[in-house]
């Protein structure tokens, strides 16, 4: 995440691209035939058969670019990837990659400055004094030098333009403006609509050509904060001991990505400048672009502007080489979430041939279909959950297996039946034909995901930061073909041994917390009427709109009948031989508890030919999944997959449905399993929150969230009760929903005689509606949880839907509380550091005549809470006048909307989402038509009628000893809510 990273988990879906093994063909790219001949020629290199078709450059600077043309959307997926990530951070100075993918966002002398050498004066006495902070121990002494830093950074701060970068991304209609930092690399995203695409590539070179670390200290608070989000993290603490036991000596295991406490509060700008001077150089790059693009065009343009970059000599990084783990190494780890048990073995690189064998080992494993995992533990219900996956890097790969155990299981118990089923892959005890299953279900992932220009941009950037060559990465498949039922168990009995490391994580809620204290800082100013000239000039300079396209339900939907009157919706692939399909029925869980407890005991279901472990067999042959799900209004049935086997699956399907045959075990132990994942998810503090807590305030005790069984009538139900609902369920009124290759004719023959239906369908049962309360009282609800960070989120009820208000709440959205050129970020996290996330918005309602709500949240140290509430308060209650914002959010608005493209299956569930709100049309082109002509003056109305001053919710969650509750007091009535409360059990 911008300004917060990720661990890079490569997906075999990604890693095992599907085509031919080809050499590379060496072009040029002229832009056409009597070109000058004068104009630069560029040589590019291509794989036949490569399902992307790309071409790569290599520019004279060393840069590399990979480009693809994929014209879903007249949109294009940036990345930009940097090889340098944690393993490269300075020993003494870990974190530091990370701190300056925050800083590449600030801008340049250029960009985000009104007077730079009035800036650049006060940025020098504060990047010394750094220095100096960083050299000395004695604490009085520190905090005078932080004193001057804090006090200096204010100037510094009258000269500065802050998001100045945001802004501009934001006007030109960018979307998923992001970066990530993992140990081998630093990436850059952007998504841009294709006519900004060369001033993306301008601004773009120009920020990548220097860096000016301004607002140094506010964004270090920022980082702070995400330091202290991971140690309130329970999973981020068991990766990260995990990663140390099994690299003692590589940096993979001795450097976390987000750096030491000792580190964070020792930064050094110096540092920092080298790191960006070193590794940030464009032999050390690489731009991988997916989109509608013209390849000549954007070569060019991106050799205009990066091609001026200077090459340099990146350092070279030394694998420190492990030593090999003679036995198990146990660790542990305790925190208030629910307990669970992880085992890591690590592997070689990902270009060696063994790690390309982990990931066939891996999905042996666990596929979540019909690996032995997924078949032998989780489909029996013999843990609560389990699994398994590669992680594969540069230098060494893990393979890490983890599960959850049932209620009065031990963590052991359930350690030995994962090593069980790797001693079964040693032992080559897997079904012969789930190689080929696997390499089948492989081509169908990769299809559906380069279906999306950032997987097959991601595609590039992995190739590049694991400097595997393009024609060897489109080649991995066919090797992965390759692999052997023995070359599988002789990679597992080389590897899967004795030799793990071993996390236990257990639960206690009162365990210490470490946190990174807080210094003190002066808000500074974010000056959002100034300008830079850069940026006025970069301004000035746009080019005309693309034409929005607005989907036609009446012509981009086929409709046609079923037997019995079915209503079928359909829209054709003409992309690749995959098909979805769903049978949708409009009533759910709200109308009967029981349904949804009988959809989720579907799958542990056989028939009257197959057990349950045989039928995912059988549909992970024919590479087809299927699904069922109820929502509180509506149930889902889903069918997907190869097109080609789509007869066999469907009466496959069908008999699921006709014919489960009911298994007293199977209940007794799914509903012990829905016990114990009920008490686990009393120890998620995300559930508690955002789930709990927000459906309490909206509806009272009883709410959809805690309107479930008890345990009394759980253990009640038979089998054959949920057997009859879910034989029920094709019995009922509903409709048909497909995407994918086949004539509509043909579609409805299948259909006729394959989808079984009694002569009348059933009506519906009316919808049980769930009051929402009126919040006429400000009130504070608090639930106690041992973190360091307090969690906040404000919620309003206003007015019912109303399709006149939605371009006015799109448009406030974007100025008010959606990205980070919005007004809650800028104030809450640039110039007062109160967070490392916050955001506001006025959410509308999912159907019509239901509420819409606004939901501001802001997650910040308990110590700050005071500043935070009072912040977001002061806010949402006097909403400030920005008028350069207000004119960017219209901009950006506009720009989104004309280069958005609903397509594929998004047109069905576009539809879907439209009735359900009463429309028949396609909401975006009233937000687009009225965007240019709404004013302040209307937005400020808006705001002022329905957000200002309206009586709120506040919902808090946090550790009683660290809450301020004379704080809390000031903003309503506070009450405590137990976990029974708000959990309804």
């Amino acid at each position: 995440m911008k300004k917060g990273l990720s661990l890079f988990l490569v997906a075999s879906a990604l890693t095992l691209t599907q085509c031919k093994n080809e050499t590379y063909q060496t072009s040029s790219a002229t832009d056409s035939a009597v070109a000058s001949s004068a104009q630069k020629e560029y040589k590019y290199e291509t794989v036949p058969n490569d399902p992307l078709n790309a071409r790569v450059y290599t520019l004279d600077n060393g840069l590399k670019v990979y480009l693809t043309d994929y014209e879903d959307a007249p949109r294009v997926q940036t990345f930009i990837a940097v090889r340098a990530g944690s393993k490269n951070d300075p020993a003494d100075a870990t974190g530091l990659a990370h701190y300056l993918e925050h800083m590449v966002f600030k801008g340049t002398s250029q960009l985000g400055t009104q007077d730079w050498e009035k800036e650049k004066a006060e940025l020098d006495k504060i990047e010394a004094l750094y220095e100096q902070h960083r050299n000395t121990t004695d604490p009085a002494q520190r905090k005078k030098i932080y004193h001057q830093i804090d006090s200096i950074s204010g100037v510094a701060a009258t000269y500065a333009v802050a998001n100045e970068y945001d802004k501009i991304l934001g006007a030109i209609g960018a979307k998923g403006t992001n970066a990530y930092t993992s140990v081998e690399q630093t990436v850059y995203t952007n998504d841009v609509p294709r006519n900004q695409l060369e001033r993306w590539v301008a601004l773009e070179a120009h920020r990548f050509g220097e860096l000016v670390p301004r607002l140094f200290h506010t964004e270090l608070e920022a980082v702070y904060e995400e330091k202290n989000r991971t140690l309130d993290n329970d999973g981020w603490k068991v990766m990260e001991t995990l990663n140390a036991a099994m690299f003692p000596t590589h940096q993979y295991g001795t450097q976390t990505t987000i750096g030491t406490i000792e580190h964070l509060k020792n930064p050094s700008i110096t540092e920092i400048k080298k790191y960006f001077d070193a590794y940030y150089v464009p032999n050390n790059m690489a731009i991988a672009l997916s989109g509608d693009i013209d390849f000549d065009q954007t070569i060019r343009m991106i050799d205009e502007h990066f091609g001026k970059l200077k090459p340099g000599t990146a350092p070279t990084f030394n694998v420190s080489q492990e030593q090999p783990i003679a036995k198990p190494i146990v660790k542990e780890v305790t925190g208030p979430s629910a307990e669970n048990i992880s085992i890591a073995y690590r592997f070689p690189g990902m270009s060696s041939r063994d790690a390309q064998v982990l990931s066939m080992i891996s999905a042996i494993l666990y596929n979540g279909q019909a690996g032995l995992i997924d078949l032998n533990l989780n489909q029996q219900q013999k843990v609560l959950q389990a699994y398994g996956y590669d992680n594969q890097m540069k230098d060494y790969s893990v393979f890490r297996l983890g599960g959850s155990p049932r209620q009065g299981q031990s963590l052991d118990e359930v350690k030995d039946m994962l090593l069980a089923q790797v001693e079964l892959v040693k032992q080559g005890k897997f079904d012969d034909d789930l190689i080929p299953a696997i390499i089948n279900d492989n081509k169908i992932s990769l299809m559906r995901a380069y279906e999306r220009n950032s997987e097959r941009a991601d595609a590039f950037v992995t190739a590049f930061i694991y400097d595997i060559p393009w024609a060897d990465y489109v080649n991995r498949p066919e090797e992965f073909a390759k692999i052997t039922k023995q070359d599988v168990m002789a990679v597992a009995n080389k590897y899967l041994n004795n030799n793990y490391v071993q996390v236990y994580k257990r639960t206690d809620k009162n365990a210490a917390s470490l946190k990174v204290e807080k210094p003190s800082i002066t808000p500074v100013p974010v000056n959002r009427e100034a300008q830079s000239a850069y940026y006025s000039d970069f301004m000035a300079k746009g080019p005309s709109e693309l034409s929005p396209v607005f989907v036609d339900y009446k012509t981009d939907i086929k409709e046609a009948k079923l037997k019995n009157d079915i209503p079928l919706l359909y829209t054709k692939n003409n992309e690749n031989g995959l098909f979805q399909m769903y049978y949708i029925l409009d009533m759910g869980s709200d109308n009967d508890p029981k349904l949804g407890m009988a959809v989720n005991y579907l799958k542990f279901l056989g028939n009257d030919k197959y057990t349950a472990e045989e039928l995912k067999k059988e549909f992970y042959k024919l590479g087809t999944s299927f699904n069922v799900s109820a929502s509180g209004d509506q149930v889902y049935v889903s069918l997907s997959g190869l097109d080609e086997n789509f007869e066999p699956a469907l009466a496959l399907f069908e008999s699921v449905l006709q014919n489960p045959k009911a298994d007293q075990k199977a209940l007794d132990d799914m509903v012990q399993g829905m016990l114990k994942a009920r008490n686990d998810a009393k120890l998620n503090k995300g559930v508690i929150l955002n789930q709990a807590l927000v459906n309490y305030a909206k509806y009272g005790p009883k709410n959809p969230f805690t309107s479930v069984l008890s345990e009394k009538e759980l253990k009640a139900v038979k089998p054959q009760e949920l057997v009859n609902l879910i034989k029920s369920i094709p019995t009922y009124e509903h409709r048909v929903l497909y995407y994918g290759p086949r004539e509509t004719d043909k579609l409805v023959a299948t259909l006729n005689a394959g989808h079984i239906v009694p002569a009348k369908l059933k009506p519906v049962p009316a919808e049980k509606v769930y009051a929402e309360l009126d919040i006429k009282q400000p009130m504070v609800y608090w639930v106690d949880y041992n973190m360091v960070q307090a969690e906040l989120m404000f919620l309003t009820k206003a007015d019912a839907f109303n399709k006149a208000m939605v371009p006015t709440i799109r448009l406030y959205n974007q100025y008010f509380g959606a990205g980070m050129s919005s007004i809650v970020f800028q104030e809450l996290r640039e110039s007062k550091a109160l967070a490392y996330s916050a955001y506001s918005s006025y959410s509308t309602a999912a159907k019509k005549d239901r509420s819409n709500y606004i939901m501001s949240y802001i997650g910040t140290q308990s110590d700050k809470l005071p500043e935070a509430m009072a912040g977001m308060q002061e806010l949402l209650t006097n909403m400030p006048l920005a008028e350069e914002n207000f004119n960017l959010a219209k901009a950006s608005l506009r720009n989104s909307i004309s280069s958005e493209r609903i397509t594929k299956s998004s047109i069905l569930f576009d539809y879907e989402r439209a009735k359900r709100l009463g429309l028949d049309y396609d909401i975006r082109k009233d937000v687009y038509e009225s965007a240019n002509s709404l004013t302040f003056d209307q937005l400020q109305a808006f705001q002022k009628k329905f957000v200002s001053g309206q009586p709120q919710a506040i919902l808090v969650i946090g550790s009683k000893d660290r809450l301020n509750f004379k704080e809390l007091e000031k903003y309503g009535k506070v009450k405590q809510l137990s976990l029974e409360e708000v959990f309804g059990y």
